[in-house]
């Protein structure tokens, strides 16, 4: 059970609790509220998560109006791992770039995997504004896309730390996929070759055509060993229970056996860059 998961069942415990200390059943419950009995079962089973204005209403007609407080921090506590992207990007994309230096600067060992896009803190401008612009879209948030694209490169000084290790693994479709322009992508590759020459992280990517043992269903980021993050469609999760970061620091171990590194990768990149350029000959750009 993730540490999101535990939080909510948690909550539904402390709501069962107020429920039977007023002496109500869930579907008495459920008609003062004017609520489907289902909601109050789902709730107390940690299925649903309540709104600040389902705590307050529970607290107030189980008698406890004065609990309801309590109730709301158990929310708060269970919103730190599961931070919707409406949430996230209230103040645009730029202040959230800007959050995680907190975590950037106590983290000693990055291991990111990404199956989709490159990873942030290796993108190129163009690459990055191109992914901000999709993310403004998809989210209806406002558009600080340049402020953004400024906090990403600056985040990226944090590659030349010496007191950090980085290993990226990168699966090929997150070279393929096109998230911006034929010129755009190009570049971007460029980049990932000249990173990979560099050697001052450690960058693998794991070829389409490989065999694997495990099933690279989404990306992830594991801050030393003790928390990760996971960015969903519709927000972005955060694990800090060794129960739940355990299984990702095995995954990721096991998707770095299959990966290419040094030459060997750059001869990848190569190959998707000729690719690339190939099709851009007959392929529109995505705008």
């Amino acid at each position: 059970m993730t540490d999101y998961q535990t939080a909510r069942v948690s909550l539904g415990v402390r709501l069962r609790e107020l429920r039977s200390e007023a002496g109500l059943s869930g579907r008495e419950l459920a008609a003062r509220l004017d609520w489907h009995p289902s909601k109050v079962s789902k709730l107390e089973h940690g299925r649903q998560t309540a709104s600040v204005e389902d705590l307050r209403s529970w607290a107030r007609v189980c008698g406890r109006p004065q609990a309801a407080e309590g109730l709301l921090a158990q929310l708060r506590s269970l919103e730190t791992h599961y931070a919707s992207w409406r949430r996230q990007l209230a103040g645009g994309h730029g202040p959230r770039q800007r959050s995680y230096s907190p975590l950037d600067a106590r983290t000693r060992c990055f291991r990111i995997f990404e199956a989709a896009c490159v990873p942030g803190i290796l993108q190129t401008q163009d690459y990055a504004k191109f992914m901000f612009r999709r993310g403004v879209r998809r989210h209806h948030t406002i558009d600080d896309v340049d402020e953004a694209v400024r906090a990403r490169m600056e985040r990226q000084d944090i590659l030349d730390l010496p007191d950090k290790t980085f290993r990226f693994l990168l699966w090929e479709p997150a070279l393929r996929i096109r998230l911006g322009p034929d010129t755009v992508m190009v570049e971007q590759l460029s980049r990932l070759i000249s990173e990979i020459a560099r050697s001052r992280v450690e960058i693998g990517v794991i070829p389409l055509a490989v065999s694997m043992d495990v099933v690279p269903s989404h990306g992830f980021w594991i801050f030393d060993d003790d928390r990760v993050l996971v960015e969903t469609i519709g927000a972005e999760l955060c694990l800090t229970e060794e129960v739940a970061v355990t299984p990702y620091v095995r995954v990721f171990e096991e998707l770095s056996r299959s990966a290419l590194r040094g030459l060997s990768a750059i001869r990848l990149v190569e190959s998707v860059r000729r690719d690339l350029c190939r099709g851009a000959q007959t392929l529109p750009d995505r705008k």
